[in-house]
């Protein structure tokens, strides 16, 4: 089974067992804990595919959480020319290593 989801504004093509690294959702996050998404965009299986508006509806993902890390330092440098003006700001987002442990899709009855 294979999905496009969506964490943290960025979206991920995952399949189950896959390793992603997304935006931490929350401060605190410990390894093994699970998390809960119910951002799917599009989902896959079989060869039948299921494109979401903008969701798909009734479809989750579970995600175990790895570890927490911190992405590369971004550096930016502003500067004026002629006016003496120069200003380095850093940055390091901070990242959480996820499991893609399970799709779960609920059937509606109809």
């Amino acid at each position: 089974m294979i999905a496009v989801i969506r964490a943290g504004g960025k979206q991920y093509r995952a399949e189950e067992g896959a390793i992603l690294e997304i935006e931490l959702p929350k401060k605190g996050l410990s390894a093994g804990e699970r998390l809960t998404s119910e951002e799917i965009l599009l989902l896959e299986d079989n060869g039948k595919t299921v494109v979401g508006t903008p969701r798909v509806a009734g479809a989750k993902a579970v995600l175990e959480v790895l570890e927490e890390i911190r992405a590369p330092k971004v550096v930016a440098f502003r500067y004026r020319r002629r006016k003496g003006y120069h200003r380095t700001v850093g940055h390091r987002q901070r990242l959480a290593r996820v499991r893609v442990v399970e799709f779960a899709i609920e059937k509606k009855d109809q």
